[in-house]
């Protein structure tokens, strides 16, 4: 795999961590409601920032145009279809936390399992589909230029923040243990 790609990749793998604590928060409500709330606002910043802001934006203007101006096919197709679903993230993160601002728990975890699972598909996709056409359809010094201009990027939105939130999720899995233990 190339490293601009392994980029990426690895970026998914932090995002399935965070999916994961997402989807083990039900044992909170009615439990440590204070503790559900923080927990979810935690991560409603961390797929605001880490999963939008910083993983989104590098396919959204870097990747996809790059992909699109080798074979315009596909624009229409598996690229259309990754736009879509990054603006059905970002709805359905706004559903979350207006559920969560109302104390509506039950449909804040329902829309943060949903939103979850949607989210593993999409990365499965990139993983096994969207990621070996980059490779296929770029060539060696065009994935290297775009590896260049993802850490550019990552470094114009402050790779101190992102490497924060990368911490994040293993703070909130620590948190989340320590309070299920307290059972």
């Amino acid at each position: 795999m190339n490293k601009s790609m392994k980029m990426l990749f690895d970026e998914h793998a932090v995002i399935v961590k965070a999916i994961g604590i997402a989807k083990q928060l039900k044992t909170l409500i009615g439990k440590d409601n204070n503790l559900y709330e923080n927990i979810v606002g935690q991560l409603i910043k961390f797929f605001r920032s880490y999963a939008d802001k910083y993983h989104h934006y590098k396919e959204e203007e870097i990747l996809f145009p790059e992909m699109s101006r080798k074979n315009t096919l596909l624009s229409d197709g598996v690229i259309k279809e990754m736009l879509e679903n990054h603006e059905d993230f970002r709805a359905m993160i706004r559903q979350i936390e207006s559920h969560l601002q109302a104390s509506k728990y039950a449909e804040t975890q329902a829309v943060l399992e949903s939103y979850g699972e949607a989210l593993l598909d999409h990365i499965a996709a990139e993983n096994e589909e969207v990621f070996q056409t980059a490779e296929s359809v770029l060539s060696y010094d065009e994935l290297e230029k775009i590896g260049f201009r993802f850490l550019d990027c990552d470094r114009d939105l402050g790779d101190e923040q992102k490497e924060a939130l990368e911490q994040l999720a293993e703070v909130l899995e620590k948190e989340l243990f320590a309070a299920n233990l307290g059972t």
